[in-house]
């Protein structure tokens, strides 16, 4: 049930925004206080638009994890980057998220240009402070100089240890306009289980594989059993080539039966209770680059 909200509640929504591998699904985990969205080393490891809900006494911020805006290899890239420049022009704010290691580069000041020329609110957040080194100051200096080009408010943070996320809480809450309550309190996320059922696997599949594999493979649910004492999943690996199957599957099934027992491992989490677990690997030439087998697979222009 959604309650009336005070006079002087905020809600609105937050997109963040910026280069693959800057932190920002640590950041939505970090700021919801559990993990809804998938994280690994590899870069472009989301792929959809993802919203986790933060509701405060005196707030409501809905999260919009986006993609990591990059330079697209083919239809699948494409359709991931268009989604995520997309959710700039819906939001009540944007946050350019940059990595406080690397000075500012050309693909962060690409994705600013495309923040700017959408005219929407946004600050510059500065994450992985707690990686600062002796040229630390020189890396900030970087990132104020261009955020007081364009009048935007920087704040530094470290989504993995917590440092600056209450600071960063503030400025949102003080940015958004007075609103209603967009999603019942209780609600963390709206997206559905199977959705992130789908995740938790390609989150082991990213983890477990190199080099093209974990960019090959997409994942879909075929079936959840709800039963009184376990949940029975089926899904099934999809990939591009017989030799990425091949790998999946590893010696003697131990490649595919790792994935599995971890997937299931984050999925008892997820669900509070037992899963059983089954996983096919099937190959579909090209589905990176086909229109109809994206969007099968759940990658459509929004």
């Amino acid at each position: 049930m959604i309650p009336e909200p005070s006079t002087d509640f905020k809600s609105g929504f937050v997109a963040l925004v910026g280069r693959p591998n800057v932190g920002k699904s640590t950041l939505l985990n970090a700021l919801i206080g559990q993990k809804i969205a998938i994280t690994s080393p590899v870069a472009q490891t989301t792929r959809n638009r993802l919203r986790g809900i933060l509701t405060l006494p005196h707030a409501q911020i809905v999260l919009v994890d986006t993609p990591g805006i990059h330079k697209p290899h083919h239809l699948l890239g494409q359709t991931i980057v268009r989604n995520a420049i997309g959710a700039i022009s819906s939001v009540d704010l944007t946050i350019l998220m940059v990595d406080g290691g690397d000075r500012m580069g050309s693909g962060d000041r690409f994705v600013a240009e495309t923040i700017l020329q959408s005219k929407a609110p946004a600050i510059l957040g500065v994450n992985k402070i707690d990686k600062l080194t002796d040229g630390g100051a020189e890396i900030i200096a970087s990132y104020e100089s261009f955020a007081a080009e364009h009048g935007w408010q920087v704040v530094q943070f470290s989504a993995t240890t917590g440092a600056g996320l209450a600071e960063l809480q503030t400025i949102m809450c003080d940015r958004l306009p007075l609103g209603p309550y967009y999603y019942p309190p209780d609600l963390v996320t709206d997206q559905p289980e199977r959705f992130i059922m789908g995740e938790l696997i390609r989150e082991q599949v990213l983890l477990l594989t190199r080099e093209e594999v974990p960019h090959s493979v997409a994942i879909s649910i075929d079936q959840v059993d709800e039963q009184p004492k376990i949940t029975r999943v089926m899904a099934t690996l999809h990939v591009e080539r017989d030799s990425q199957k091949g790998i999946l599957i590893g010696k003697k099934g131990q490649m595919l039966k790792e994935i599995g027992t971890k997937a299931r491992e984050q999925m008892q989490k997820l669900i509070m209770g037992a899963v059983h677990l089954e996983i096919f690997v099937k190959v579909q030439p090209k589905w990176r680059s086909s229109r109809f087998q994206l969007a099968d697979l759940g990658y459509r222009p929004e």
